[in-house]
């Protein structure tokens, strides 16, 4: 399973996500070309658009154990409930599917980073020596960044960290389909996960303005976003400042205004406060794989995940987020189509990043101003909330949890602010309290893993059979 590489995701998917000319499945031999490199780095955008990774299981997953929403498997076609009921097992769909798709994006990734061309490469684009060599770094910077993130997920999801133990998950760098290799420790997995975090920086160099225009496509704005991401759950509040201020600095985004909110979701590679999102198009619409079927009510979804009505109430009647939930708890504003892009990372989550880190150690003043960007673009009638005069942790948390509900945060969060995570009925009602440390607050490592002959991956205790 580490080593899965469909032969399909180097063909052509759509005009408007991987067109390419390389039809080959090339896994045991160099890639010699530009074109080749650049179908394997598509390729790992494909696994990421996949129903289990970012195309919505995992970022359900990040909310039905929540504070934000809850999934209504009663009456929602049953998705998510062994997840919502700490039920699962080995053989879980949604532990073996995200695991799966995770690690195809470092098999493919692992190809490009390892690659060695048995002569200069070629492109048809230039024949410019040093434009052919800018173009692969590019590539391979996309590539160390892609398997950064998919590390990261696989932390959050099978790692022990949040559950009472020190092992982390199975670290890949090399494809090797007959390997077989123990799970690293959690501190060795985030070492590797930094490490791929600065090559990707490395190798890329300075953001052309065509890199920060292509939303689809990592460049370095991308990768320090992500880095803020990783080292604000590490807890590294220093870092998380550094990077945000140097996103800021940069005048590449900025936050969508409260007319467009709504419709930001569904601007393919357009937004302005988009950093980072995957592809998809009419062509590829996900139908009854998406969010948007989880989220909206029939005919044009299941209706499964829900909005907890603590949460819908706390908006005030100005905010333009509120507005988007309906009375029934739907969240009816986010990704209201199946072939809506898959926004991975907004601005306004890099500005929450850096509002937090500032309040960890940092400048109360920049904290509020960070704060107060967003408030002033979420105002349904006047345009702006009002502002903030000063902003606490709490504040900043609140505020997270009401700008970035839907989008596979609220679990997460939980445990790195080690706070209690609550189980939830199919109705919303609050059940079992679980604290970190509690086995089952980490995810089954896949049957279909741990029986591998000869393997040694060890399984997470707390699951059956």
């Amino acid at each position: 399973m580490l080593a899965v590489l469909s032969t399909a995701t180097l063909t052509s998917c759509s005009n408007d996500f991987i067109e390419t000319e390389f039809f080959q499945q090339v896994q045991q031999g160099p890639l010699n070309t530009i074109e080749e490199m650049d179908a394997f780095v598509k390729g790992q955008y494909l696994s990421m658009r996949n129903a289990a990774y970012y195309g919505c299981d995992f970022l359900m997953i990040g909310e039905a154990r929540s504070n934000n929403m809850y999934s209504d498997f009663a009456n929602g076609a049953g998705y998510y409930q062994t997840v919502a009921s700490y039920s699962m097992t080995a053989n879980d769909q949604y532990a073996t599917n995200p695991y799966m798709e995770m690690y195809k994006v470092i098999a493919k990734a692992n190809i490009v980073i390892n690659n060695v061309p048995s002569g200069p490469l070629t492109w048809k684009a230039s024949q410019d020596p040093t434009a052919i060599q800018t173009r692969a770094n590019f590539l391979k910077g996309q590539s160390y960044a892609s398997r950064a993130l998919a590390l990261f997920d696989l932390l959050r999801m099978f790692g022990q960290e949040y559950a009472g133990g020190t092992t982390g998950v199975v670290v890949p760098t090399v494809y090797d389909p007959e390997a077989k290799q123990a799970r690293s420790t959690v501190a060795e997995t985030r070492a590797q996960i930094e490490a791929d975090f600065d090559k990707a920086l490395s190798l890329m160099g300075a953001a052309s303005s065509a890199a920060t225009t292509n939303r689809t496509e990592m460049n370095v704005y991308t990768v320090k976003a992500l880095m803020s991401r990783y080292y604000l759950y590490k807890g590294d509040f220093a870092r998380v400042r550094t990077l945000v201020a140097e996103i800021v600095a940069g005048n590449k985004y900025s936050v969508i205004p409260a007319a467009d909110f709504s419709a930001s979701f569904s601007k393919p590679n357009s937004a302005v406060n988009s950093i980072f999102e995957i592809a998809v198009g009419s062509t590829n619409d996900l139908g009854t794989t998406s969010i948007s079927n989880k989220l909206n009510l029939a005919p044009n979804g299941y209706g499964n995940m829900k909005v907890l009505p603590a949460l819908r109430l706390s908006y005030i009647a100005d905010d333009v987020r509120g507005s988007v939930i309906s009375s029934a708890n739907v969240l009816n504003g986010k990704y209201v189509n199946g072939f809506d892009n898959i926004h991975i990372l907004r601005y306004e989550e890099v500005l929450l990043n850096g509002a937090e880190a500032e309040l960890n150690g940092g400048s109360a003043a920049t904290a509020l101003t960070y704060y107060n960007l967003i408030q002033s673009k979420r105002g349904k009638a006047t345009g702006a909330l009002a502002p903030a005069a000063a902003v606490t942790l709490d504040m900043v948390a609140t505020e997270r949890q009401k700008e970035l509900v839907g989008e596979g945060f609220g679990y997460w969060d939980l445990l790195r602010r080690n706070q209690p995570v609550i189980q939830r009925s199919s109705s919303g009602a609050a059940g079992t309290i679980r604290n970190v440390g509690n086995q089952l607050l980490t995810f089954p490592i896949p049957r279909t893993e741990i029986n591998v002959p000869g393997t040694p991956v060890t399984p997470n205790p707390g699951f059956g059979a």
